[in-house]
């Protein structure tokens, strides 16, 4: 189903879209790697390594690792943010473990294992329930691995 908008429209409303897009990424790569600086800074300085600096670095690179996979694939998996928010929680309870009263590290721990297994769920139904991709604005990458028949991708030319 296609849009009603005209098409000189849609082609300058989606070239500034994916400028504002492009920035943003840009945006978020240069923070991410801006805040990877302050904890690299952060750990000499106290020189001294802890596991909640570990789960910060390891939140940063799936941050990058979302920017690079939406660059490469045009999407992001969802599992990325929850792998993030998994983590997330991991460092919430590590830094206030002395603080926290158990009942809440009981709740927090329950969410990154409902976490954990919506994630296994959603890997178990792409395995099972694979789905063909039909690539309307497909990025360059889709087009030349269908071309090379490495993909289950299917390019479709006749839509604008």
């Amino acid at each position: 189903m296609g849009s009603n908008l005209p098409k000189s429209f849609t082609r300058i409303f989606l070239k500034i879209y994916y400028l504002v897009e492009a920035v943003l990424l840009i945006a978020i790569t240069l923070a991410t790697l801006v805040a990877i600086g302050n904890e690299f800074i952060h750990v000499f300085t106290e020189q001294t390594v802890l596991l909640t600096d570990i789960l910060l670095m390891f939140i940063y690179l799936e941050v990058l690792s979302m920017v690079q996979q939406f660059v490469t694939n045009g999407k992001i998996p969802v599992r990325y943010p929850i792998y993030i928010a998994i983590m997330a929680i991991a460092r919430y309870i590590t830094l206030g473990m002395k603080e926290l009263d158990g009942v809440f590290v009981v709740w927090l721990s329950l969410a990154a294992l409902i976490l954990a297994v919506a994630t296994i769920v959603i890997r178990l139904g792409h395995y099972y329930w694979p789905y063909e991709r039909i690539v309307k604005r497909f990025h360059p990458l889709d087009r030349k691995i269908a071309q090379q028949g490495e993909s289950n991708v299917k390019i479709k030319e006749d839509i604008d």
